[in-house]
């Protein structure tokens, strides 16, 4: 009798009720991961590749705008112009650099017969250079399907355009990549900068795959040319300063055969992000254009971190409330709690590491996802994307 009592002294209402409340965030914060993170990791793990004679395949024009990065472009127009496809070319668009830019195109035209350069003629405006030069090399491409990325990125692979051409065999529209950040050189938040490049690419490449895409990141991003010009070009995004990739993306994609790449042969890489000032000028430009995205994206992952902000602060308070009253089965509970979420989000973020070629991530996690949302609401109100008045 005396250990039933005992036992009752413990199994009280605050503890049911710690019990049901932990319970159920953590039910949802698994359901997220599982369902919702885990998506591309699935997703590439079932894909079944289906045979393609290379030959079969369409031809592809690389699109890059770039303005004074004669050194990118050195150092990363190879790898593209070496792809290993035997029907594509790479076109350059010349945005008024002021640099060795258009001397370094000329010299790799030299070299590289399949690659071609324009450029944004001078007296162009300037808020909306981007868009221009984008829509220059579009038209000046020859072909229908249409892969872009930045001068500073290259491809892990020479099987790149060869993994966007699969996708554009299986009939879609819009594919969407991955970029993966490459620091040659730790800095103090390196290890922070590629978690969170690794959680906003799993997010939009996740909902994309379960039919909700709602953006694209230019530095990995392909679609068809018929389908911009159908689209009336960038008119949807002119309104904005930026936009010429996630917030266009989100504008046309509901109406259209939205596809992903996610092999470590579709990736491409980062490579000058050297501290977190060059990162934050990265990730700025997408914060704030969040706000303007249509669909349900911003309340699905806007209910995640909601419930994951509620269920630690629920573990932290049972905590406290049971050392104070002495309920240890609380305590135990909500420590219990603690390591499954724990251990079921370093299980899927290591996976999709795993996926895309990064390093993995220990207990470090705890602190990342801490400066993630701490960033998340810095930055956004320093972010670089604005409406502009009609």
């Amino acid at each position: 009798m005396d250990f039933i009592k005992s036992i009752g002294l413990y199994f009280t209402f605050e503890f049911y009720f710690v019990l049901a409340l932990i319970s159920l965030l953590l039910l949802i914060q698994v359901i997220y991961y599982l369902v919702v993170y885990l998506k591309p990791y699935k997703y590439e793990k079932k894909r079944v590749k289906e045979a393609h004679s290379i030959s079969d395949l369409a031809p592809v024009s690389v699109v890059i705008a770039s303005k004074n990065e004669s050194e990118s472009l050195i150092k990363n127009l190879p790898a593209i112009l070496e792809q290993d496809y035997p029907n594509f070319e790479v076109v350059v668009v010349n945005m008024g650099s002021t640099d060795e830019t258009d001397m370094t195109l000329k010299e790799l035209g030299l070299k590289y017969p399949n690659l071609y350069h324009t450029f944004v003629p001078s007296g162009a405006e300037d808020v909306n250079n981007k868009k221009l030069a984008l829509t220059i090399g579009i038209k000046a491409a020859k072909n229908d399907n249409l892969l872009f990325t930045e001068p500073y990125c290259k491809p892990t692979s020479n099987k790149w355009i060869e993994e966007f051409a699969i996708a554009f065999a299986d009939n879609k529209e819009i594919v969407l990549g991955y970029n993966k950040i490459n620091i040659k050189h730790d800095f103090a938040m390196s290890g922070f900068v590629k978690y969170d490049n690794l959680i906003h690419h799993t997010k939009f490449l996740s909902m994309a795959i379960m039919g909700k895409p709602f953006m694209g990141i230019g530095r990995n991003l392909a679609y068809k040319k018929s389908m911009f010009f159908e689209e009336k070009g960038f008119s949807s995004v002119l309104l904005f300063d930026d936009g010429e990739d996630d917030l266009f993306i989100n504008s046309v994609a509901s109406n259209r055969k939205v596809g992903v790449v996610v092999s470590s042969d579709s990736v491409t890489q980062t490579d000058t992000v050297d501290s977190f000032k060059v990162w934050k000028s990265l990730k700025s430009k997408y914060l704030n254009g969040k706000k303007f995205y249509k669909g349900s994206s911003s309340f699905v992952f806007w209910l995640d971190l909601a419930t994951r902000n509620v269920f630690y602060l629920a573990v932290v308070l049972s905590i406290v409330y049971g050392f104070l009253v002495s309920n240890f089965a609380i305590v135990s509970l909500a420590v219990i709690a603690f390591v499954i979420h724990l251990s079921v989000s370093l299980f899927v973020i290591n996976k999709l590491n795993g996926l895309f070629g990064n390093t993995k991530i220990h207990l470090n996690l705890m602190w990342y996802e801490f400066l993630y949302q701490l960033n998340n609401f810095r930055f956004k109100n320093k972010a670089k994307i604005r409406k502009r008045k009609r």
